[in-house]
Formats: C-alpha cells, sequence, structure tokens
C-alpha cells in the first residue's frame, strides 16, 4: 500500500477529531477543546529556564507558538498512526486510543474541570474513529480483493483440480511466487478486467478521495461551527455597557514634566493596547459581569461574598501604578504603567477580619490561576486595589475583566491576579500559588532596576549631541537617582522627569557628546531608601532579574 494513503488517513482523521471536538467544546465550554488543555498541561509542566525563554523569544505570542507546535507534533503522530493503520487498522485504533487517553487526562486534570470537559474528547475520537475505518477500508478494499489467490489452469482430463497447474509450474519458480499462464493475461484471452496475479493491487482511490474530502468538509465546518460557538460567549458587549461610577478619591492631574516626550522613549502611562501579557490562559476566560462573585474566606472572622453590582457601590480609588513581570529579563519589556481604578482590597479584608496568624491571600482566578499575596504588604497602607478599569476604560479582557488585583511594588505573580474570584486568608505554610513549586520565591517584591530605550543600537549614530533615555522603576519606594556611562568611563548623572507618586516607573534622560566610534552604554539607578541597582547579572528566576542594562551603538 502506498505510503501516501497511510499519511493522508492519519492527517484527514486528526482533522476530523479536532473539527468535532472543537464543534463540541463551543457547546460544552472551550476549556474542553483538546488543544486548549493539553495546552494548558504544557505549560503547567514547563520548566522555568524553557518558559522564560518561550516569553523572551515570542513574547505575547507565546501561546501562539505553543499551540502551533501541538498541532504540528500532533500532524506528525497523525501520519505515523495513519500509516500503521493502513498495514492493520488494530494498530491505528490503538494509536487514537492513546491520543484519547492523552485528551482526556489533560480535560479532565485542569483545575476547573468538571465531566463535561471530557465530552469533546469523547467526540472527536468518536468520529476519529469512524473516519478511520472508512479510510482504510477505501485504501485497502482492492488489495484486499486482489490477494484472493488466482483460479489455477485446468489439467489433463481426470487430474485433481490445481494439480496439473503443479506439474506444469515453470523449474526457475521460486517457492510462493504468484504464476499465471502464458497468454492468460489481458488481450490473450483472460476474462475482460481480469489482473494478472503478479500486479500490484491499487486502493480504490476515488472512493478514498470522496470520503476524505467529506471528512475534511465535516472538520472545517466543525472547526468553524465550534469557533463561532465560542465567540458567542465573548463579554466584549457586556464589557462595552458596563459603567463605572466615577471615583470617591481621583487623583491629581499629572505632575508638569511627568513625559519628557523623546522619541523612542516609553510614554508614562503605556496604552492598553501596547500593555504586555504573561499568564497561563490558552484562552482568555469570559466573564459575565452578571455572574461574578469574589468571595473572601479562610482566617477570617466574617467571610465575604461580591458581587460586581455591589463592588462597584464600594468606595472607589485611582491609583497610578507600574507592574513588573518575574520573568522580565534586564532591560526587558515586560513591564507598564497605568491609571487603576478599584476598590480598596484593605478595607475588605479589615471588614471581614483578618485572625491572628495568617500571612497569605491566596488568590484564584476563573480559570484556575493561583498567585500568593502577602497579607502585610496590602496592609501597609499602599494602594491594594481590585481592579475594575484600566486607563479609564472597563479592564480589557486580556487584563483581567471584570476585576483584577493590582499591589503595587510586587512582581505579578504575587500580586496581580486577573480574572479574581476567589481570597482565601491563610498562611504561607498551608497553601502556595501557582509559581512557588515550580521554583519561584513566595514573597516576590519587584528589584529597582532600569532600563534604556534610546538609543536602541539599531541605527548608526551622529557624533555629536545624542539624548540617552529610559525608565527605572522601584515600585513602592521610589526612583531618587539615575546614572549612565559610557564603556568604562565615569558615572554620569541623568536628569529625572516627575512623578505623581512612589509607585511608577520614572523617566530620565542624559545628553551624551558623543564621539565617533563603536561604544557601549550602561545604567543604573538608586531608589528613595539609598539602594543602588546592583551590577550582578542573574536570571529572572527565582525572584527576578539582576544587571546593569546596556546597549552596544555605533557613532560616525
Amino acid at each position: 500500500m502506498p505510503a501516501g494513503y497511510g499519511v493522508a488517513t492519519g492527517l484527514i482523521t486528526a482533522a476530523v477529531a479536532m473539527g468535532v471536538a472543537q464543534l463540541v467544546a463551543g457547546i460544552t465550554g472551550p476549556q474542553g477543546s483538546p488543544v486548549v488543555a493539553v495546552g494548558g498541561a504544557a505549560i503547567d509542566a514547563t520548566p522555568p529556564p524553557l518558559k522564560n525563554f518561550a516569553i523572551s523569544a515570542f513574547g505575547a505570542n507565546d501561546k501562539t507558538v505553543l499551540v502551533i507546535g501541538i498541532l504540528l507534533l500532533l500532524a506528525v503522530f497523525a501520519a505515523l498512526i495513519g500509516v500503521a493503520a493502513v498495514r492493520r487498522l488494530s494498530y491505528g485504533l490503538a494509536g487514537l486510543a492513546v491520543f484519547t487517553l492523552i485528551g482526556l487526562l489533560a480535560a479532565l486534570t485542569r483545575p476547573t474541570s468538571g465531566p463535561a470537559d471530557a465530552i469533546p474528547v469523547l467526540a472527536g475520537a468518536a468520529a476519529a474513529v469512524f473516519i478511520m475505518i472508512r479510510l482504510v477500508d477505501a485504501a485497502a478494499g482492492a488489495a484486499a480483493r486482489a490477494a484472493r489467490p488466482a483460479a489455477p489452469p485446468p489439467g489433463p482430463a481426470g487430474a485433481p483440480p490445481g494439480r496439473a497447474g503443479q506439474d506444469q509450474l515453470p523449474a526457475d519458480r521460486e517457492p510462493g511466487a504468484s504464476w499465471v499462464p502464458a497468454g492468460a493475461g489481458p488481450g490473450a484471452g483472460s476474462p475482460a478486467g481480469a489482473r494478472p496475479a503478479d500486479q500490484p493491487a491499487r486502493p480504490d482511490r476515488r472512493r478514498f478521495l470522496v470520503n476524505g474530502s467529506v471528512a475534511v468538509a465535516v472538520a472545517g465546518v466543525g472547526a468553524l461551527a465550534g469557533r463561532a460557538l465560542t465567540e458567542r460567549s465573548s463579554v466584549a458587549q457586556a464589557r462595552a455597557s458596563l459603567r463605572i461610577p466615577r471615583p470617591q478619591h481621583t487623583v491629581p492631574g499629572l505632575p508638569p514634566g511627568t513625559d519628557l516626550h523623546i522619541p523612542g522613549l516609553s510614554s508614562f502611562i503605556t496604552p492598553n493596547s501596547a500593555f504586555y501579557r504573561v499568564d497561563t490562559a490558552i484562552i482568555l476566560p469570559q466573564v459575565a459581569p452578571s455572574s461574578w462573585q469574589l468571595r473572601i474566606h479562610g482566617m477570617v472572622e466574617r467571610e465575604i461574598t461580591l458581587s460586581l453590582d455591589r463592588l462597584l457601590r464600594l468606595p472607589l480609588v485611582e491609583n497610578y501604578t507600574t507592574l513588573t513581570c518575574v520573568s522580565n529579563p534586564v532591560g526587558g519589556p515586560y513591564i507598564g504603567n497605568a491609571l487603576w481604578l478599584g476598590t480598596s482590597l484593605a478595607r475588605l479584608l479589615r471588614q471581614a477580619g483578618i485572625r491572628a496568624g495568617a500571612s497569605q491571600l491566596l488568590c484564584t482566578s476563573t480559570d484556575g490561576f493561583t498567585s500568593g499575596t502577602p497579607v502585610q504588604a496590602v496592609m501597609d497602607g499602599r494602594d491594594a486595589l481590585l481592579a475594575v478599569a484600566m486607563n479609564g476604560t472597563p479592564l480589557p479582557v486580556a487584563h483581567g475583566f471584570p476585576v483584577r488585583l493590582v499591589v503595587p511594588g510586587l512582581y505579578g505573580y504575587v500580586s496581580a491576579c486577573k480574572w479574581i474570584t476567589d481570597i482565601n486568608v491563610t498562611t504561607f505554610a498551608d497553601a502556595q500559588g501557582y509559581w512557588i513549586p515550580r521554583g519561584w520565591s513566595q514573597l516576590g517584591p519587584i528589584k529597582t532596576e532600569s532600563r534604556i530605550d534610546v538609543p536602541n543600537g539599531a541605527a548608526t549614530l551622529r557624533a555629536g549631541r545624542v539624548a540617552v533615555a529610559g525608565v527605572a522603576w522601584a515600585q513602592h519606594k521610589g526612583i531618587d537617582a539615575v546614572e549612565v556611562r559610557v564603556d568604562s568611563g565615569p558615572w554620569q548623572r541623568a536628569r529625572l522627569a516627575a512623578v505623581p507618586g512612589i509607585d511608577t516607573w520614572r523617566q530620565w534622560v542624559w545628553e551624551w557628546d558623543a564621539t565617533p566610534g563603536n561604544h557601549t552604554l550602561v545604567a543604573r539607578a538608586t531608589d528613595a531608601t539609598g539602594y543602588t541597582q546592583t551590577a550582578r547579572q542573574a536570571p529572572p528566576e527565582p525572584n527576578g532579574a539582576t544587571g546593569y542594562p546596556a546597549v552596544a551603538v555605533t557613532v560616525q
């Protein structure tokens, strides 16, 4: 049997399985999609160095790359299973059973999984079995017919059937080889359409193409219909119609000189569309405002359950806060500043009454992600918010709509739980957030760091006055100074932009009299406590990268 039929059988079978599963997942819930479930399991199992590589190499597209990789791997194994199936159907069915088991394990072991999440996988598997049998039968039907032994030639009168044929074997015929008498082929007295016994059998190509085409059409329609059903659950319209009350406590207008307006320098406020996104969600959770609830429980005197309507009736406050991902490399892009609006988390916790000994707020997202925030960091007076708006609009879905946590001064993996639905007041000894058993530290205070935005080293500079500019951050401590040096020269003090508070990054600029040649620009920041950014190079894990940011430039 030509291998091409096997490869096509495997790929078409996989396409049907995925299309049908996607269709059913559109009804039962997108988290039951095999790709989503396997992708989530892959993220859970990814070691920190590989995670950092994916974020560094692909940025916000890391999950898209993961899904593409899963589909390519599936295609390779599907082709191998198809080749095995056309040789023996039981081999192909065994391969499908293995993939079904993997899909079921991934779907049913997700943090928020339920029995319904197994339905898409099982439906896709049933469709795959059906189409594989059809395709294998079409590919092998003619071969089965051709494999029947040819009728022996007639022998002398009275000879036993087949005996004369054996007596007339050519002397040079090898044992087991098929043989048709001379002159018995087409055009030599053979029945019309008879096939010589040694002619290779050809698959029923027409039936294979028809079955395959129908199967591909079913896969495509299933995938598109499933996507349409999934998009039907989108909360885009609900978000657009949500009215956020005016804050009870507004921040003053930004002081003059907050933004230096230097081309290429990060703006003081990061637009929502440009704000970095790092999370574990393969698909964005679609949480309807009408169904959202937050439960505060555990080591408290009074358990609290909030609806969104009730939360929006609480006093709302504004605060400019810079968020930073712990995976951000030195000088990296996973940092952004925004104006957040929400209610005080400390106020709610005081209403609940935190019991003595509580040290951690284990926050849970609607997709099962957990982060552990130190109680002390929330109750020390900083503006820790249950945020409902970002830069004057309801939270984007990608950034936690309808409610997320924002705690200044801590890396996002312990302070910025998106799509938050549960806060368990507990201890660090009794519970761990998602990233802690994966090798990251428990507390996650943000380190004093800086970044050079311009020049970026991509273009040759002209000799003369050059603006070297960037941002520095030390959330909830504040930046007191930034220095720049060229090559191994002396440190030069940069000019700092104004800031509205200590929870945001700060722009800076230093005017350099550039001379021809190749140079390296290096920066360092000092925070308001007197601590100066360290030169020691360290990777992001387990508690944030360190080192001086550096840019190599050429001046003519």
